[in-house]
């Protein structure tokens, strides 16, 4: 069982924070402007505690408006504002940095890559703040959307880069190398969270030592998605949300010598001991 497995700290504040407030402002409606954390059990006991995620905040309603762990633009929290609710923010303090890094390459003329998937809400928020400083700011999920861009690198020649806090040191690595022979000014904030960078440093070493590993955590989680990429390349993993899943993979687990166990950042840890006690019974 890896030691980095679970709720980081992010998120356990993320998690913590919004039941007091409800405990706090009982008599308050309380709501969470997309999911808190990327997991679907989580999203269900604060549901049951009456915490209610949604998409966009319903009119002629009131109450607390809690911005979770991923930020949100700042045209949308003012939006929030101006239609009466009172913000919580949650934003996790490792995007902080991130949303602030990219704040000040976009304010200081540089052309703004923000490496990331373009539609996950960390992204959507660090773009929304570098926007307001200016209108070269892109997001690069993949090497093939770099590359379409080469001429406009070259033309403006001062690049700045931030990454995404769950995103691959890898694709970090990979960007940095083509840009150098390009840009002739190179800014490069490695924003990816520690929690993160040693997540998978030792899981890949637990990975060496097994023939299967087990990553717990939900499937439209990037860290813990990431995290079955990065092991799938070292041994054999499979990628699940809860104990049930197992019994999809019973013979496999039945065959493996050696089963290492991580999860992702916004796991539970209930759901990892369910996890360890099904395969305990396998």
């Amino acid at each position: 069982m890896a030691q980095c497995a679970g709720f980081c700290y992010g998120v356990k504040r993320a998690v913590e924070t919004t039941k007091k407030v409800k405990i706090e402002n009982a008599s308050k409606k309380v709501w969470v402007l997309g999911e808190l954390i990327h997991n679907s059990h989580v999203i269900k006991e604060l549901e049951e505690l009456g915490i209610m995620t949604v998409d966009e905040l319903p009119e002629n309603e009131s109450g607390i408006c809690i911005v979770r762990s991923h930020g949100m633009a700042p045209q949308k929290i003012k939006e929030v504002e101006e239609k009466g609710f009172e913000v919580v923010d949650l934003t996790c303090l490792d995007v902080k940095k991130v949303q602030q890094k990219a704040i000040q390459l976009a304010q200081e003329g540089f052309l703004v890559l923000i490496l990331g998937k373009p539609e996950h809400p960390e992204v959507v928020a660090i773009k929304a703040n570098a926007d307001m400083f200016s209108e070269n700011v892109f997001v690069i999920p993949d090497m093939a959307s770099l590359e379409k861009l080469a001429a406009k690198i070259k033309s403006i020649k001062r690049i700045g880069v931030v990454i995404q806090t769950t995103q691959k040191l890898d694709f970090l690595q990979e960007v940095v190398n083509y840009l150098i022979p390009i840009a002739s000014e190179l800014k490069v904030f490695n924003t990816i969270c520690q929690s993160t960078a040693k997540r998978q440093q030792e899981a890949k070493e637990l990975a060496k030592t097994s023939d299967l590993m087990i990553v717990v955590g939900g499937k439209n989680s990037a860290n813990t998605t990431h995290l079955a990429e990065i092991l799938n390349e070292i041994t054999t993993t499979i990628h699940i949300e809860t104990q049930e899943d197992l019994d999809e993979y019973k013979s496999i687990i039945e065959k493996a010598e050696n089963i290492g166990v991580t999860a992702g950042a916004s796991t539970p840890e209930n759901i990892i001991k369910n996890v360890i006690n099904k395969l305990n019974e396998i």
